[in-house]
């Protein structure tokens, strides 16, 4: 198949058609009207093969990682997600790869409502980009910069899942035969917080997703926000399969460090911690892990006083 016909048959066929979508795929570029009293956000990631996921990976599972990785970054800002483009390039033609990769792609894409609008497609090493544009209501994207000190600091979902299942992967580790689906799929098919992320908009001071480790994460809100904080290891929410599976320092560590969990980190006014937590229907579990200080830095503190001394340094891209 040529290059058209393969953007036609897997790609164009199955785009959705949003009403806020005036040109999509087929065009040099595509035409798209935002909401009123709504600014647009964007965001990009690139997915190279070897590198941000094990060359065994499924292609169902790389399509849903490609897409969910820029949803989770548009959670983070707390906006939602309308529109997507697509840039893959593929060692060769494989009609079963490019399905396999776009029933993953699109049933994620079909759960939020979101448009592939364009893209591009060429030949080479394995590698996807894509572009996520969503919106939210002016003023209202969270920001990395809005903390405050004696502002909350919660995470949604469980931490260290993905690295766990990358250890299970690449080391080998032991791990109950009835933890490996939901762990590997913590690490393949990771969930972006949308939901949460609309609710935060309107509560949360900063956010941002965890991707390269929580650790290195929050750093990334404390620098922006010219503040450090405290954090209690022995409050990190750890799943049953972690904590089954590892040392309790090892599963804290894991947390810290160990990223690809694609849960959101967000910050708080202490005062709106009653209403968080009194909301009837938020998404997920949350919890409260630290907060917000003047003393710049990360202090990591058990809550008996202990310090922890493990470590924190998370991906590095270079």
């Amino acid at each position: 198949m040529s290059e058209f016909d393969i953007i036609n048959k897997y790609f164009a066929a199955r785009a959705k058609n949003r009403p806020d979508v005036r040109v999509g795929i087929g065009d040099d570029a595509a035409v798209v009207q935002p909401a009123p009293g709504s600014e647009l956000v964007i965001t990009t990631d690139t997915l190279i093969a070897g590198v941000h996921f094990p060359e065994t990976t499924l292609p169902y599972d790389i399509g849903h990682k490609a897409l969910a990785v820029n949803l989770s970054d548009l959670a983070a800002m707390g906006a939602t997600p309308a529109w997507v483009t697509l840039a893959l390039t593929l060692p060769q033609e494989s009609a079963d790869w490019i399905k396999s990769f776009c029933d993953g792609f699109f049933t994620l894409a079909d759960r939020y409502s979101v448009q592939l609008i364009g893209g591009d497609l060429t030949r080479g090493p394995l590698s996807i980009t894509v572009q996520a544009l969503g919106y939210a209501p002016i003023g209202k994207a969270l920001l990395r910069s809005g903390a405050k000190p004696t502002d909350l600091i919660y995470v949604t979902g469980t931490l260290g899942d993905a690295g766990l299942g990358l250890r299970f992967l690449q080391q080998g580790i032991t791990l109950d035969v009835s933890y490996q689906p939901w762990i590997l799929e913590r690490l393949n098919r990771p969930e972006p917080r949308i939901m949460a992320g609309e609710i935060l908009r309107f509560l949360a001071s900063a956010a941002i997703d965890i991707s390269d480790g929580l650790a290195a994460d929050l750093g990334h809100i404390l620098e922006s926000s010219h503040a450090g904080a405290l954090i209690y290891p022995d409050q990190l929410p750890l799943s049953e399969a972690s904590t089954c599976t590892l040392a309790p320092a090892e599963a804290i560590t894991l947390a810290l460090t160990a990223g690809d969990d694609y849960e959101l980190c967000f910050t708080l006014p202490a005062e709106l911690r009653g209403t968080l937590e009194r909301l009837p229907s938020f998404p997920c579990r949350l919890t409260c892990i630290g907060e917000i200080t003047r003393q710049p830095g990360l202090e990591l503190r058990y809550q008996n006083g202990n310090p922890y001394h493990g470590p924190i340094f998370g991906y590095q891209h270079f």
